[in-house]
């Protein structure tokens, strides 16, 4: 049985009586340090030890090494056999990619087309919109056109009506004038020293004021018409 240092620390020893013995104190203090000498030998032990593992590990590859190195220089050299590249990855790329451009180019087709369809029926609506305010503005002109021509067909009727009533007065007035003043000339002289003529109603009316009447009574005309 290998003694260690953790045995020499418990190792109990039964005191003697009635007979010589050593130190006590002594005895520990020796055993204190044959414990210390005993770690630091087995620690340079387990040193050792791991030495001669790594040693031999250095050998047995190093031996190893020389003999693969034989048996490559012995042995011919084989043909270098280039395995083929695997093509799997990039078909699978090129597809990926040849699918994101169809992709690409059906959104922009769908973009396109949607632009197409929207810039049309805004042209179509624009069209409609000028149509209808064109045509609005068209029958409200016709609309004022045909009041002012009603409204002037009016005016120029009143006008016409107007015209014809000054007409028809001024040549009553002057039928009137022109009666009265040739009665006038063709009167006479009668017998309360006023002239007297052809014209009864003349007559008469210088009668009634020589005669002493005083309310004179004006002279009646047809009235004009219009």
């Amino acid at each position: 049985m290998a003694l260690t240092p953790e045995d020499v620390v418990n190792k109990r020893f039964q005191p003697t009586k009635f007979r010589e013995g050593y130190d006590q104190d002594e005895v520990d203090d020796f055993l204190d340090e044959v414990v210390v000498e005993l770690r630091r030998l087995n620690q340079e032990n387990e040193e050792l030890k791991q030495r001669l593992v790594g040693s031999d590990s250095r050998i047995a590859e190093l031996q190893r090494n020389a003999a693969s190195e034989q048996t490559q220089a012995i042995a011919a050299p084989a043909p270098v056999v280039v395995a083929p590249q695997p093509v799997v990855s990039s078909v699978d790329e090129t597809e990926s990619t040849n699918n994101l451009l169809q992709l690409a180019r059906r959104l922009h087709e769908e973009h396109v087309r949607e632009g197409v369809e929207k810039r049309d029926a805004l042209i179509a609506e624009g069209h409609a919109t000028a149509a209808r305010v064109v045509a609005e503005a068209e029958a409200k002109q016709r609309a004022q056109i045909t009041a002012l021509e009603s409204e002037r067909t009016g005016i120029e009727r009143q006008i016409e009506e107007l015209r014809s009533f000054e007409r028809d007065y001024r040549a009553k007035l002057k039928s009137y004038i022109e009666t009265h003043l040739r009665d006038l000339d063709s009167t006479g002289v009668g017998t309360n020293g006023f002239k007297t003529g052809g014209n009864p109603a003349v007559s008469g009316q210088f009668a009634t004021v020589a005669a002493g009447d005083d309310r004179q009574t004006p002279p009646t005309f047809q009235s004009f018409g219009g």
